[in-house]
């Protein structure tokens, strides 16, 4: 069977494209929006609107690809064999964190060094010292604790993954595993995925969403924040994982990948838009429900008040429905999940809607009821898919599509849901 992939002609033009459409709309940025400028809500909303896309872009992007390795990760340590089959896909997608890892680490430090105050008012040492609120929390919302953690999340996801990559990679060099050598093999992995899993809550499940997004708006918290967050992104990669699946079937690689596999990739995307719309409602309810001026200020922000709606609440509901009635009325089916034409269409749904859920958690603190979405949004965007692109194909033709050696691999290949 073949498992080495060559890009073909299509894919290359797609990528290019969507680069160079993104490298324009970041050209139109720095000429039209004047990034370096003080920002402000009235004098210079450009400047703000510049940093603030990148940063919703780099963070939402940086989180979906590392959720990849999250999933194999869990997967592993659950001693899963279905997945192996597509082992090399999310290892593919993966591969691209510390690409993005470099960019959103770069793009924080000029926020937060830059004196960005219109992104992270936090960063304003007067205000801090008149308030009690930042001022109890500039323990950790300083710029030498966001840099230093920042640093070392991405740093760590960047070396841990990269070892879970390498160890699935011996295997094509080291040739098949007698009984004790795959044991073995498979307890080193197990291992390894529990350091990354563990890390991984401390970070995105926790910590990470504190630093680079809730603090937009210092004066708010919720302690559901960095589950919604994690939900958010790992449906998005779940959805990525598929799309990339099912566009190598379409090639006709893959080939112990069968609807089988396709319906457990599926499961996730339904479960987690689920888990995604449970955490919504809790947050949202127990909010409302208190009805305590410091916590509705969030959501007063982007839906408004009871006699006047905000400029944001046709994005916050329009992510509702996109991200939970859509994936519960198509999702729900089995033979939805089994439809590579319906997985597929439902896959860059989530991911959009995901994408939006991120444009309404970091525009509303940041650009106030300057609400408008430019086309160069989507540019930005384009810029970082192209990016992913480039770097999945890189990795799928430098390495086998199907890790043959793996002591679970007999197991996905008779996979039955």
């Amino acid at each position: 069977m073949n498992h080495h992939f060559e890009l073909p002609g299509s894919y290359k033009k797609w990528t290019l494209g969507l680069i160079i459409a993104g490298v324009a709309a970041l050209l139109y940025g720095f000429i039209m929006l004047h990034p370096f400028a003080h920002g402000g809500h009235g004098e210079n909303t450009g400047s703000t609107r510049f940093w603030a896309v990148l940063l919703q872009n780099s963070v939402y992007w940086l989180l979906v690809v590392n959720a990849a390795m999250f999933f194999m990760c869990v997967t592993t340590m659950a001693m899963g064999g279905w997945q192996v089959a597509l082992r090399r896909v999310p290892e593919a997608i993966s591969s691209v964190v510390p690409i993005l890892g470099i960019i959103t680490f770069l793009i924080l430090m000029a926020i937060v060094w830059g004196g960005r105050t219109d992104i992270y008012h936090w960063l304003d040492k007067d205000a801090v010292a008149h308030d009690t609120i930042l001022n109890g929390k500039k323990g950790f919302l300083n710029p030498v604790f966001f840099t230093i953690w920042s640093a070392l999340a991405i740093g760590l996801w960047w070396l841990l993954g990269r070892k879970m990559r390498s160890m699935s990679l011996e295997t094509d060099k080291n040739g098949p595993m007698n009984y004790e050598t795959g044991k073995k093999w498979i307890w080193k992995n197990t291992v390894w995925a529990s350091l990354f899993t563990v890390f991984f809550g401390l970070t995105v499940a926790s910590t990470i969403p504190w630093l680079w997004l809730m603090s937009i708006d210092p004066h708010w918290y919720s302690t559901m924040y960095s589950w919604y967050t994690f939900a958010s992104t790992f449906v998005a990669g779940m959805s990525l994982i598929a799309i990339f699946v099912i566009y190598l079937k379409n090639r006709g690689q893959l080939e112990y990948v069968t609807e089988e596999h396709l319906h457990d990739v599926g499961k996730f995307m339904f479960a987690f838009s689920i888990f995604w719309t449970y955490l919504w409602f809790s947050q949202y309810m127990l909010i409302w429900y208190s009805n305590q001026p410091e916590e509705t200020k969030y959501f007063v922000e982007r839906i408004g008040t009871a006699t006047k709606g905000g400029p944001y609440k046709g994005i916050f509901f329009f992510n509702l429905i996109i991200n939970f009635l859509c994936p519960l009325l198509i999702l729900m089916k089995k033979s939805t999940k089994r439809s590579w034409t319906m997985v597929t269409f439902m896959a860059v749904l989530i991911i959009f809607g995901h994408w939006i859920d991120f444009y309404q958690m970091v525009m509303p603190g940041t650009m106030k009821e300057h609400a408008e979405m430019m086309p160069f949004e989507f540019g930005i965007a384009a810029l970082f898919i192209g990016i992913i692109m480039w770097g999945v194909g890189r990795y799928f033709t430098k390495h086998p599509l199907v890790a043959k050696n793996h002591p679970f691999l007999k197991e996905s290949m008779i996979h039955h849901t």
